[in-house]
């Protein structure tokens, strides 16, 4: 008789609870899912901790109940197999479950416009949400900013939605979890502290994180999910109490095997005590403490870099892209941001120039930039995204974008293109990545900024830095 691997008994045991957790969501059961659950992915499991005390998941609170008129719940748009975001390939599936009317896929935002469609059959929903399936888009409607320093020529929208006042981008949504390290909330920072987006800071945080996603709760309520009444105060910190207790990592990966053995400290129970501040760590010299910047962000697998380890193996190959991550130079040009702020054409950094926060990865302050995710240029191919050309009132220079990012919220043109970088845990529950979903796998990540930064990473080096992210 054949012996079953601990992958494929891993395979199996995640891969009939994901499906029912699927129907599960799918058919609104409630069900409490214990703390450390794994949940099958492309790369091995994942899984979320807790800090609540209870000790599991309770899927009986507000996060999960419909609290609007179109049926959606937060945990529409953020599942807990999927890194508590949404995965295409886990969407399409949601599709064909239900034929497209799980209410995820509802017209306000799930469609990729929502004027001159038709939603009544099977075949036109599929044509209808489209974007949601294949790269897990939402549609984000957003009016042009009063005080905007730029006007919108015009707008090549090959869905329809080609208003110029009030523009349809399109964003992943964010994950609902490991939320304490946030410097940014939502892409465009648009309710970092409404209305005047303020930045999250050393001295306010952790109240402002707390305001701000309160907010956000109230404004998913009333978009999202189409609420006829304000959310209450209370239902909305309930959602935030909930959300900020979790902690979501890679715990199990294919190759490598258990992510916190032989000394290494992945998964979430480690990350959710991984020490934060505002400004940890900064390159920029934000850190309030004066605490010079590292680039060693990660240190997750450096136990695995032992004799026993050594070689052509899969553990290995992790300590090695965390290595890479830490310590390859890359000269950083043409990121507004950050080239045109430190008036530095060339800047000699390394991953953790942007992703500096300590085992987390994203920043570690309110840092928008520019590093060409939305150009019609991308290298990644970003033909099926809008085009809108929009042109400076003062110097009459025009650029095509295929969003305007935080330029929507600040009416900045110094701000087009401009984007924060996400927290980089979890990331191989919930593809594709960047904003837009131009990048369909982590691979295609490694791809592009190898060839954005010029980095010269060989093929060995880019399948070492690729097993590194998929434990994240």
């Amino acid at each position: 008789m054949r012996t079953v691997s601990l992958s494929e008994r891993v395979m199996q045991s995640t891969a009939i609870a994901a499906v029912f957790i699927l129907v599960a969501q799918t058919a609104t059961a409630q069900i409490t899912i214990p703390n450390m659950f794994p949940f099958l992915n492309p790369s091995g499991t994942s899984a979320t901790y807790n800090t609540s005390g209870n000790g599991q998941v309770d899927t009986t609170g507000p996060f999960f109940q419909s609290l609007g008129s179109n049926g959606r719940s937060c945990a529409s748009c953020h599942r807990i197999d999927q890194g508590w975001s949404i995965s295409a390939t886990n969407t399409q599936i949601l599709f064909a479950l239900t034929g497209g009317t799980d209410p995820l896929f509802r017209t306000v935002d799930g469609s990729n416009c929502d004027t001159n469609i038709d939603t009544s059959t099977v075949s036109g929903r599929a044509k209808a949400y489209s974007l949601l399936t294949s790269r897990g888009l939402i549609r984000i409607a957003l009016a042009l900013p009063a005080n905007a320093q730029f006007k919108v020529v015009s707008v090549h929208n090959p869905y329809g939605c080609s208003d110029t006042s009030t523009l349809s981008m399109y964003r992943r949504p964010l994950p609902a979890t490991n939320l304490k390290f946030l410097t940014t909330v939502m892409w465009d920072g648009r309710e970092s502290t409404p209305p005047s987006t303020e930045k999250i800071t050393y001295v306010t945080n952790p109240a402002d994180l707390q305001f701000d996603l309160a907010h956000q709760a109230l404004d998913a309520v009333a978009g999202h999910a189409q609420g006829n009444v304000p959310l209450s105060a209370a239902l909305q910190q309930q959602i935030v109490n909930f959300e900020t207790n979790l902690y979501t990592a890679q715990t199990f990966d294919f190759g490598a095997g258990l992510l916190n053995a032989y000394g290494a400290t992945g998964g979430p129970q480690a990350l959710s005590a991984q020490m934060f501040f505002v400004g940890i760590n900064d390159p920029l010299g934000g850190n309030p403490l004066g605490t010079p910047f590292t680039s060693q962000i990660f240190n997750l697998f450096s136990s695995w870099n032992k004799t026993a380890f050594i070689g052509e193996n899969a553990r290995a190959s992790v300590n090695r892209g965390e290595t890479l991550f830490n310590t390859r130079p890359i000269n950083i040009t043409g990121v507004a941001g950050l080239n045109d702020t430190l008036n530095s054409p060339v800047i000699a950094g390394t991953c953790g120039t942007c992703h500096s926060s300590p085992n987390a990865g994203d920043h570690s302050v309110s840092l928008p930039i520019n590093i060409g995710i939305a150009d019609t240029t991308n290298s990644l191919g970003v033909s099926y995204l809008p085009v809108f050309t929009l042109q400076n009132l003062t110097t009459g220079a025009t650029v095509q974008t295929t969003d305007p990012g935080r330029a929507m919220i600040s009416g900045q043109w110094a701000d087009i293109g401009k984007f924060k970088g996400p927290i980089l845990r979890g990331l191989a529950s919930r593809a594709p990545y960047f904003h837009n979903g131009s990048a369909q796998s982590l691979s295609d990540v490694v791809t592009f900024y190898n060839t954005r930064f010029g980095i010269g990473l060989t093929a060995k080096e880019q399948a070492d830095l690729l097993a590194f992210l998929k434990t994240l």
